[in-house]
């Protein structure tokens, strides 16, 4: 719902400031189950498809934070949190992203928290519980990397890799049998024409890897909101081309995030290959 006229607008600066916080407590929830995480696992769309007790006690944890803080808020999270607001501020939460990475204790999986003002996403957390990254980012305001032991925080610029065959590409694949085989279809056509591959397991940490310049491009069908919501802030800010194929919306059904230098080139190829 757009915010009532005539009243003060939020402040993305304060939002984000209250999402870091909030991130901070919901990864202290993740690390302490991280030891018992497997003895409580459930699974959704298929049996790789999991979600620990783990993951819900975080959503319930930032839950009940924002809407303690901003009661006339919204709220959309993996794990069922669903919430209309009357603000026109809209909290968009992935408890933890990267569970299986979090299950087998991989040091790549996120607490991540976006807002979103009358639609559009102003701020974004993501939080790699594992290593203590923080990459955040506020629309107009940059994207930056506060790490453990630097005393300030690094302003993201990306990468530019000087050519397709230079490129290092990260991605992610879905659940589905069949949706594995066509995607597994694509990497095959993919490898020869690009550096590498890497696959993460976690679309909110890939896509801060693009604006940290780690990766130089990625690219995932059928996201859902809290997989890129803050992510794709931070890519943005950072300078990347942030787009779906031809033209369409981030994320629609592709979300792609490449260093401008490479962009057209392998979005021509990605757009290629996704209609084969």
């Amino acid at each position: 719902m757009p915010s009532s006229a005539g009243a003060v607008p939020p402040d993305p600066h304060a939002l984000l400031a209250l999402a870091v916080d909030v991130a901070r407590e919901a990864a202290g929830v993740v690390a302490r189950g991280r030891s018992t995480a497997a003895e409580h696992v459930d699974v959704k769309s298929s049996p790789v498809d999991v979600v620990t007790a783990v993951d819900r006690a975080s959503e319930e944890l930032v839950v009940a934070r924002l809407l303690d803080a901003r009661p006339d808020d919204g709220l959309l999270g993996e794990e069922g949190a669903d919430r209309r607001g009357t603000s026109g501020v809209r909290w968009v939460v992935d408890p933890i992203d990267g569970t299986v990475n979090f299950l087998y204790d991989l040091p790549a999986y996120a607490v991540s928290i976006a807002v979103e003002i009358d639609g559009e996403v102003h701020a974004g957390v993501v939080l790699n519980v594992a290593t203590g990254e923080l990459f955040t980012a506020t629309a107009g305001g940059g994207a930056y990397l506060a790490s453990p032991g630097r005393p300030e925080p690094v302003r993201l610029t990306g990468s530019r890799p000087v050519s397709l065959e230079q490129t290092l590409v990260g991605t992610g694949f879905g659940y589905r049998v069949e949706q594995r085989r066509a995607q597994g279809a694509v990497v095959a056509e993919l490898l020869p024409r690009v550096r590498d591959i890497r696959r993460h397991g976690s679309s909110a940490l890939d896509l801060c890897s693009v604006a940290a310049g780690r990766i130089d491009a990625y690219y995932e069908l059928d996201l859902k909101p809290w997989d890129h919501a803050a992510g794709a802030l931070v890519a943005a800010e950072a300078g990347l081309v942030v787009t779906g194929l031809a033209g369409r919306p981030f994320a629609e059904p592709m979300a792609v995030a490449a260093a401008p230098s490479i962009a057209g080139p392998f979005l021509e190829l990605l757009e290629e290959l996704h209609a084969a």
